[in-house]
């Protein structure tokens, strides 16, 4: 039984009918080590530089697209402490995708705190720049999620994952940078565990390897990861020490680029690397991404 065929025998036919492509895995990018884009600068102009980077929105986003973005609010928290994903980054990110022709965007998460007030706090509303096009949604309800198997799972063999991710074309991570006291930090592997019913489950095994395995079968078409500003200590919630670093890193390789985020600043006064995360260890032995920076495309803009 091959991959699609076990996810199929977990779903059902018609459910498995609907999967898109990105949970079997992203085709492995065909440059010399994967492309990560780093954009420094003005905040309000740094996603469309990292992804001009890396070819553009357009590359990504098709015209008709469904797409999710899903950005971090789990927390009813100011988003200037970095516990959140700025509003600003993801009205910026769904801009770009209506410009490159989306017919539908759906910014969702599946909040820890009481969802209303994360909603209000993180003041994500403003996304919503279309009322026509672009759409906000909590996930609150166990009926929003579906059995989904994770058939190369060490720790996780299946999970209860959210539908809206089976009704979209593309699925954009949009975490933001921060730390957290049970895995160092909190970047785009450790950010989906939003898209689930159940984070608790995670807990009760060997945390790391389970976060490898969800990213094994959630594989955003893209990763970009809010950096204008880093909660470095007191994560994931806060309050704690909080870093300006006017910065967006962007890539379709989820352990690249969170690999290369580690080092952009320092976490609870210390200086390390994606290999000192045993969560970004664990998805890079499963062979979910490049770990070494020294083999990363990474390309730079300041803007």
């Amino acid at each position: 039984m091959n991959r699609r065929d076990f996810i199929k025998a977990g779903l059902g036919i018609a459910a498995a009918a609907m999967l898109p492509r990105r949970l079997f895995g992203a085709e492995p990018e065909k440059a010399v080590g994967p492309a990560v884009a780093v954009a420094r600068g003005e905040r309000t102009k740094l996603a469309k530089g990292a992804l001009d980077l890396l070819g553009g929105m357009g590359k990504f986003v098709k015209p008709g697209d469904k797409v999710c973005i899903k950005p971090n609010i789990s927390f009813a928290a100011n988003s200037d402490c970095g516990a959140t994903t700025t509003a600003d980054m993801v009205r910026q990110v769904v801009r770009l995708c209506l410009a490159a022709g989306a017919a539908r965007v759906v910014v969702f998460d599946h909040t820890i705190q009481e969802a209303a007030l994360c909603v209000e706090r993180s003041g994500i509303k403003t996304a919503v720049v279309d009322e026509a096009k672009v759409s906000l949604l909590t996930l609150t309800k166990e009926r929003q999620f579906v059995d989904t198997p994770i058939p190369d799972g060490k720790e996780l063999k299946s999970v209860k994952l959210a539908k809206i991710l089976l009704d979209s074309d593309k699925f954009i991570n949009l975490p933001t940078a921060k730390s957290h006291s049970a895995t160092g930090v909190s970047l785009g592997m450790k950010g989906l565990m939003g898209v689930i019913w159940d984070r608790g489950a995670l807990h009760k095994v060997n945390l790391h390897q389970a976060i490898a395995d969800l990213a094994s079968v959630v594989r955003p078409d893209l990763t970009i990861i809010d950096a204008t500003r880093a909660l470095t200590s007191g994560g994931p919630g806060g309050p704690g020490k909080t870093v300006s670093l006017n910065m967006a890193i962007a890539g379709v390789d989820p352990v690249a680029v969170d690999s290369y985020t580690v080092g952009i600043t320092q976490w609870y006064n210390k200086s390390f690397t994606g290999k000192g995360v045993k969560h970004i260890v664990a998805a890079a032995e499963m062979g979910l991404g490049e770990i070494d920076t020294a083999k990363m495309n990474i390309k730079q803009v300041t803007i």
